[in-house]
């Protein structure tokens, strides 16, 4: 896959990820605060604008260069930087119609960027058709290596070099869109590899550039075809990729009360994912179940950045199993009345039926002498754990809260019968 895709991935990741930190203290993105992913987010934005710009310079720099020259390979490789710049701002003008909310439009505008991008590699189609045309029957002629040389020589460093900075960028902010973009400058300097090469033959009296020409305008047909098969795809409500769809299932089955995903519908639009599920929730409540959907559509949207439409159909039933969970001094211990600063916790399968307990298991609190935010992360790894309910006396504790808003039921001390109490 060429630039052209990675550029629209990056802009459209960075528009999704602008809106998609929640206000609530408790429910940011896994493991990271929400100041480190805004910041996070900013040098993102920076760099995909830093991308944009670079691609404007390399087509204005080869284009002048290869008119001057007479190179219609480096008149092509700029057409292939050109086509970048075209598709970046088409797709910043179908963001802005995207980002309006009209009543005949419930689902959004998203598509208007897909629109966008299909016209788009309409142009780059015909650009790596004109390029190809030229190369087959046009005059060949000897290009000036004096002025064209040194310009594909600096091009090449610098889509190189951007690339490999892209590409640590992108692993070191977590961002897959700038890590795409870097790769696809990484593959796009093949094609200013092989006007490099045409170039270097001239002095020896070789003239290939018509011939370098024409491998440039396959470069350019094959990101016009992706583009416009994508945008196609988009069109006709293609589901998500397999491997994001897998991911979104396997984060809904391991949320608190969900006993599995029966049926799971996605799409795309504009390069944004929208998700329809049917779950299986165990709770007798329609109550909690009803709460348990609407705050997993909150999450789902945080956790996954290109989400931009959850939604949640709960189909709740008790369930054969309960699992409890109560704070205890240590395996066999008492009832501990801190939740956060317990040193161990009793996990219990409890029939829904007999109220007798299947299994026990102590599991030692890994939070426990934690100096920070030990209310946040207890109360993130007992989610982990999928309860059904905690035994905690009732408060407004970071834990519980967190607990809580996720459907877990909490029970007061005094109602359990337990060896442990």
């Amino acid at each position: 896959m060429t630039r052209k895709v990675g550029i629209l991935e990056s802009i459209m990741y960075i528009c999704n990820n602008s809106t998609i930190f929640d206000n609530n203290l408790y429910t940011g993105n896994r493991g990271m605060d929400q100041n480190q992913s805004v910041q996070k987010l900013a040098e993102a934005k920076k760099r995909a604008i830093i991308s944009i710009g670079l691609n404007l310079f390399l087509a204005i720099g080869k284009g002048t260069a290869g008119v001057l020259s007479g190179s219609a390979a480096l008149l092509g490789d700029a057409i292939n930087s050109a086509t970048d710049v075209f598709a970046s701002t088409a797709v910043f003008v179908g963001i802005l119609v995207a980002g309006r909310e009209h009543p005949s439009f419930p689902y959004g505008l998203y598509k208007a960027e897909t629109i966008a991008a299909l016209a788009t590699s309409v142009a780059v189609i015909l650009a790596g058709y004109e390029i190809a045309r030229q190369a087959l029957f046009g005059v060949p002629s000897m290009p000036d290596v004096t002025i064209a040389l040194p310009v594909v020589a600096v091009s090449l460093l610098l889509s190189l070099g951007f690339g490999i900075i892209q590409l640590r960028a992108g692993k070191r902010l977590s961002s897959p869109a700038l890590t795409a973009d870097a790769k696809d400058y990484l593959a796009d300097s093949l094609s200013t590899g092989v006007v490099l090469l045409s170039l270097l033959v001239v002095p020896f009296g070789y003239n290939i550039d018509q011939f370098a020409a024409g491998i440039v305008s396959l470069f350019i047909l094959y990101a016009g075809s992706q583009l416009f098969i994508g945008a196609l795809k988009d069109l006709l409500d293609a589901s998500i990729d397999r491997e994001t769809e897998r991911e979104i299932v396997r984060f809904v089955e391991e949320y608190p009360r969900i006993s599995r995903v029966k049926k799971c519908f996605s799409r795309k639009a504009g390069g944004r994912y929208l998700v329809d599920m049917d779950v299986v929730l165990h709770t007798p409540s329609h109550k909690v179940a009803d709460l348990v959907a609407d705050r997993l559509e909150e999450e789902l949207l945080v956790e996954f950045p290109l989400l931009v439409l959850a939604r949640i159909r709960p189909h709740y039933s008790p369930g054969e199993f309960t699992r409890r969970i109560t704070p205890v001094d240590g395996p066999e211990g008492k009832f501990n009345m801190h939740l956060a600063s317990t040193p161990w916790f009793l996990v219990e399968t409890i029939s829904t039926e007999t109220k007798e307990v299947k299994k026990r298991q102590f599991i030692e609190n890994r939070h426990k002498d934690a100096q920070k935010k030990k209310g946040l992360l207890v109360g993130r790894w007992l989610l982990k754990l999928k309860p059904d309910e905690v035994v905690a006396e009732d408060n407004d504790s970071v834990a519980l809260v967190l607990l809580k808003e996720a459907g877990v039921e909490i029970i007061h001390p005094s109602s359990v019968t337990s060896t442990m109490m």
